[in-house]
């Protein structure tokens, strides 16, 4: 259940010091090949953070050979001292294992604007290719761990290949991407033209259809890496079919674990005259917060979903629209249907249908509901 469930992969988590909970905080993941074709995405956030501005120049050649990530600190708005960190980390990496700096990805998660400890971090890459093993894809998952509850790994099993991936994220969910670091491996053995389809087609209907808060990191970074060790080479379908259903269950494994939520809520937008509009709605209801407040309280207001609905540039007829919550269609033509008292919003999975009645498309965003929790939590994040 994790990157190292690939032929031809390593990885390791260790403590640097970068929490103070003194838990683990770097981890490194390295593709030992035959092959080292990758492909990445990235926040969509004009405002990015120093490895984010590095790697995007690093993955430019389609050739990653190794990822590191901590949590503990964001390495963002932390000036040119800041990217100059973020440099010497891979260039320690690559030092460690005889390979170049520009094939090394740097990820980092954590509070924005305060400045990472270089000794620290450099110490951790030591501690780190020290530490690499075929059996450290745990730790790995654990050492990015920000407001994460649990680690998130998940492993997609085919016929003599496989792909293993781990995810951080909790809180800043929301598209493109949502707040999140994520490494994925495949012993598939595959060409760098293929993994970067295969990885924005399923990223566009996974992490990308995500919207717990409505918030964009600094940092999100998305990466795959194919080390080809499997000797397979599976059709573009066929792996991008195995990437998708890593990228959605990771994008659920996220929305669960959301900050504070008590609820996980499926938006399903139907029959909308396109795809974007379906995602538009979904995202516009996704995004409403007297919606997810009334989630929250468990009480059925359907009309705060219609008005969520009316405020999106999709086609659609407002008189004739249909809602359901949990199977209820408590909405038909755009006017009160079933009893909303039979809904029962008490179980944690919530789902939410809106119908356009517009054409045929269908989309799904995912979302939280707003608790007390969650305001909590980030009233004081960085005190």
């Amino acid at each position: 259940m994790s990157v190292t469930h690939p032929q031809g992969f390593r990885a390791a988590g260790v403590v640097a010091g970068l929490k103070s909970s003194r838990a683990l905080d770097m981890a490194l993941v390295v593709n030992d090949g035959p092959t080292y074709a990758s492909a990445s995405v990235f926040t969509s956030n004009r405002c990015k953070a120093n490895p984010v501005l590095w790697s995007q120049e690093v993955v430019k050649d389609g050739v990653v050979r190794a990822v590191v990530l901590n949590s503990g600190g964001a390495n963002c708005y932390t000036g040119a001292e800041g990217f100059q960190t973020t440099h010497a980390v891979a260039e320690q990496v690559a030092a460690n294992l005889g390979i170049g700096a520009i094939d090394v990805v740097v990820c980092s998660t954590g509070l924005i604007g305060v400045p990472n400890d270089r000794g620290q971090l450099l110490a951790g890459v030591d501690a780190l290719s020290a530490a690499l093993s075929s059996e450290g894809g745990l730790d790995a998952a654990t050492a990015i761990m920000t407001t994460d509850t649990v680690p998130k790994q998940s492993v997609v099993q085919r016929d003599g290949w496989s792909i293993g991936a781990m995810a951080k994220g909790a809180g800043m969910l929301a598209p493109a991407l949502a707040t999140m670091l994520v490494v994925i491996t495949t012993d598939a053995d595959i060409d760098a033209e293929t993994a970067d389809r295969a990885l924005r087609a399923s990223t566009r209907v996974s992490f990308d259809r995500l919207d717990s808060d409505g918030c964009m990191s600094t940092n999100d970074t998305v990466t795959l890496l194919a080390s080809g060790a499997s000797g397979v080479q599976p059709t573009a379908a066929e792996f991008t079919d195995a990437l998708q259903a890593v990228c959605v269950d990771l994008a659920k494994q996220l929305l669960a674990d959301a900050e504070g939520a008590d609820h996980e809520i499926s938006i399903v937008v139907r029959n909308a005259a396109t795809e974007d509009d379906a995602v538009e709605v979904g995202r516009s209801v996704a995004r409403n917060n007297l919606f997810k407040a009334a989630v929250f309280g468990k009480d059925p207001n359907w009309g705060r979903v219609l008005a969520g609905v009316g405020t999106t540039s999709a086609v659609f007829d407002p008189a004739n629209l249909d809602v359901a919550l949990n199977g209820v269609w408590v909405c038909r033509n755009s006017e009160p249907a079933e009893d909303p008292a039979l809904i029962d919003l008490s179980p944690r999975q919530v789902v939410l249908e809106i119908d356009l009645k517009a054409g045929s498309y269908e989309a799904t965003v995912w979302t939280n509901d707003l608790t007390h929790a969650y305001v909590h939590e980030n009233s004081a994040y960085s005190s």
